[in-house]
């Protein structure tokens, strides 16, 4: 999958639709005594379907013509029990396979949204968000129909024209022939048809995800819009999308519908071939008229199930791009992965070693270039320098949310290749400036950094965090309920609920990533003394641009690219009169 914008179509590399298909239809296996209890009553229905045109010949030549209106009447109720019992069947038929397709998409859509946890960063930061809920959720309830009418439209309707052309050949294969005079035709036209019919759908469906990224990520900035007054420049861009999905629709659809013109035309066709041979040819007279009846009737039964096969199939063309889309991010192997051998790694002390580290997002420019320094346990180290220097990512390569190219990091002594990422990041305390809030209440969004946390030590974490107070001013203090986001929350109370969050984790190492860059400074000489406190006995990683909340760091790491230009304390490089007096001096020569 390519990495791609908002704008941009998605290149898919698709393997055979034959391929695609027989994937999506094991999932029906798992269900495979229900699916054979389903063919069971299609049989008996399919079965009734056939007799029924039997039944009217009889009707006609035999009872009707000899007058015999008791054996007529006889014939009748058992038709009419016969058919309401297959209005019944196909009742039970419907429900069954509406269940057990539901629970297919809910399998499918599980194991996508299990895969996508696991993948890495790279993968999240290469598409728009809105691309990836298009296939979790439009492209899953796309196979909906395709894989219920695969058992109660393929297995049935197969078995209704194999047994009518059985039929056909025994009674009169002069009429049989003639019947299916049209089939060649109708197959070269839906074959010539379906190739291009797949494209069309294939692009439909990347409009109709670009469509949709659009519009999430233009929601989620609706207040950016609104206070630079770009709804005119949004707009535009909505209808220019929406008329490149509704165009491709079109396009797709026109070709589709020429499904339906093959088959009347050879259905048309296949009538007028049945009815010249038999009164022409053959010379159909007045005592075999309940066999022309049943002829047909049969032909109706012979070219309705090709006109539903026609349809599925037509169902499949457009929906299998669908499943492309899906075992595409299914097939997706995750950037990073527990080799083999991993263990667990014990409770750490928080010892941390870069030896010759280096790091780049892509081939072109590297981020980190031989790195190397060695934390003591319960140290506080400040990372510190330029937009882009390098900071957040060794807080990102401690955590192992990206692989180093070259060079080798510890913890305790562990490579973190050698131990497994959840008991990695189990011990680590990751506090950014962007956090997320869920939709929950307070409580349970602190208890995010701790699952198993208990009522006491979320109150804890929060007070050590200064957040306690406003959070009992709220009118359910900590079952509040969050709005999306944290809507209704200031930015700093955000910040304080994100902070407890991560406080309540007890992490051995603790990251804050410009935790308190939206902070008024009232709130951060708060959140600082609860930080202080926290941090003692704490290996922590503090980047920074307010560098008058690093004056207590242990070290500074003053980084700039790619590199550690500058190492110490405040003083130490304060002294030095070197990048970091000018950083220094550069914030301050103001106030």
């Amino acid at each position: 999958m390519s990495v791609n914008a908002i704008k941009d179509d998605e290149i898919i590399h698709s393997e055979s639709k034959k391929n695609t298909l027989i994937r999506l239809f094991r999932y029906l296996l798992a269900y495979k005594k229900s699916i054979v209890l389903v063919i069971f009553i299609m049989l008996i229905t399919v079965a009734i379907s056939i007799i029924n045109p039997l039944i009217l010949e009889r009707a006609v030549d035999v009872h009707i013509a000899n007058g015999d209106f008791k054996g007529l009447t006889i014939l009748g109720i058992i038709a009419i029990i016969i058919n309401i019992s297959f209005v019944l069947l196909v009742k039970l038929r419907m429900y069954m396979m509406a269940k057990i397709s539901n629970q297919v998409l809910l399998t499918i859509r599980q194991e996508l949204y299990a895969h996508i946890q696991k993948l890495s960063f790279n993968f999240f930061d290469s598409r728009p968000t809105g691309k990836i809920l298009a296939r979790i959720i439009g492209d899953v309830n796309s196979l909906k129909d395709v894989l219920s009418n695969s058992v109660t439209t393929l297995i049935p309707d197969f078995v209704t024209i194999t047994a009518v052309v059985t039929i056909m050949l025994i009674k009169n294969w002069q009429l049989a022939l003639a019947a299916l005079i049209s089939l060649p035709i109708m197959m070269s036209g839906l074959w010539f048809i379906q190739t291009r019919s797949h494209i069309k759908w294939r692009i439909h469906r990347k409009k109709g995800s670009n469509l949709n990224a659009f519009i999430h990520e233009d929601i989620s900035g609706m207040r950016i819009i609104q206070s630079f007054n770009a709804e005119k420049e949004t707009s535009e861009t909505f209808d220019l999308l929406l008329k490149e999905h509704r165009d491709s629709f079109h396009q797709a659809v026109f070709i589709n519908d020429a499904f339906g013109s093959v088959i009347d035309f050879s259905w048309g066709l296949a009538s007028v071939a049945m009815y010249y041979t038999a009164i022409q040819i053959l010379g159909i007279h007045a005592g075999n008229i309940g066999t022309l009846i049943a002829f047909a009737t049969y032909i109706n039964m012979f070219w309705h199930p090709i006109m539903n096969l026609s349809n599925f199939y037509n169902q499949l063309i457009t929906n299998v791009s669908g499943a492309e889309r899906i075992f595409e991010i299914l097939d997706t192997k995750p950037d990073l992965f527990d080799a083999k051998n991993v263990i667990e790694l014990p409770e750490i002390n928080g010892e941390v070693i870069f030896d010759h580290v280096s790091f780049s997002y892509d081939e072109n420019t590297k981020v980190l270039n031989d790195v190397s320094f060695h934390i003591k346990p319960g140290e506080t180290i400040a990372l510190v320098g330029p937009t882009g220097a390098g900071k957040t990512t060794i807080v990102n390569l401690i955590s192992r949310f990206y692989d180093v190219q070259e060079g080798n990091i510890y913890i305790d002594g562990y490579h973190v290749k050698d131990v497994s990422i959840e008991s990695l990041r189990r011990q680590m305390g990751i506090m950014t400036q962007d956090n997320f809030l869920f939709t929950g209440t307070i409580k349970d969004n602190i208890r995010y950094g701790k699952l198993d946390a208990t009522d006491e030590e979320i109150i804890a974490a929060a007070k050590a965090v200064n957040a306690h107070d406003f959070i009992m001013k709220l009118e359910k203090g900590y079952d509040t309920e969050i709005q999306e986001r944290g809507n209704g929350l200031s930015i700093g109370q955000r910040q304080l609920l994100a902070f407890a969050r991560t406080m309540v984790s007890m992490p051995k190492i603790l990251i804050l990533d410009e935790a308190t860059s939206s902070i008024d400074t009232h709130t951060e000489v708060l959140v600082q003394q609860g930080i202080e406190a926290l941090l003692k006995g704490r290996t922590s990683f503090v980047i920074a641009h307010r560098l008058s909340t690093i004056s207590k760091a242990d070290r500074i790491f003053v980084i700039d690219d790619g590199k550690i230009m500058e190492e110490g304390s405040s003083e130490e490089l304060l002294a030095k009169k070197g990048l970091y007096y000018n950083l220094y001096m550069a914030q301050f020569k103001n106030f």
